[in-house]
């Protein structure tokens, strides 16, 4: 019976949250995973707040990331990109979903193995395509070649994103079910029992 995920039980909810402590869960992985889809699925399945990142530096500078990637480059971007992560890092516990690019920078990625969980939506290549080609909005992908651009980050990046503490495969199924995967291999990651994401029983 496929039932949509409920809210975890409350037991088992104030388990994941004490072992998670002040850290934050952190979404990394390339643009079109569902990190902001995902990442708000399972902030309400554990009742924190969800932060995207990207948002909050379009808030903070007043611009879009396309229109900070023309007017000041991408090292530029990522240098303000650092600060806004490392300072959103402070007001744990909650779910932040991180830029494509944000988990490339070392300081980046020590401060999120400091002050948080890091969780990697891994997709395969066609559905990153089927997904960014939604959306006009990506300054990386503005490119005669798009997924010549895609499979070159894919290359790029997977062997980084793999130092991430979690790996979740991500596909074209309903946000719930991959939050209800993420909540579990939280549980694992942080050595407690599963909780229970849907009206299935799960094994003490």
């Amino acid at each position: 019976m496929n039932a949509l995920p409920a809210n975890p039980p409350d037991e088992g909810r104030v388990a994941l949250l004490e072992r998670l402590g002040s850290r934050s869960i952190v979404f990394v992985g390339l643009m079109g995973a569902g990190k902001t889809a995902i990442g708000r699925k399972v902030a309400t399945m554990l009742s924190l707040p969800f932060i995207d990142s990207d948002q909050e530096i379009e808030s903070v500078s007043r611009m879009t990331v396309p229109e900070l990637f023309e007017r000041y480059g991408e090292p530029e971007f990522r240098a303000l990109e650092q600060r806004v992560i490392l300072r959103l890092l402070e007001n744990g516990p909650q779910v932040l979903s991180t830029g494509g690019g944000a988990f490339m920078n070392a300081q980046t990625r020590e401060a999120i193995a400091g002050h948080g969980v890091s969780v990697w939506l891994k997709a395969d290549l066609d559905l990153l395509m089927e997904r960014v080609s939604k959306k006009q909005n990506r300054p990386l992908l503005k490119n005669p070649d798009p997924r010549g651009v895609l499979e070159k980050l894919m290359g790029e990046r997977y062997p980084v994103y793999a130092m991430a503490d979690i790996t979740v495969p991500t596909r074209d199924d309903r946000k719930e079910v991959i939050a209800g995967e993420v909540v579990c291999a939280l549980c694992t990651y942080l050595g407690i029992a599963a909780i229970a994401t849907s009206d299935d029983e799960v094994e003490p």
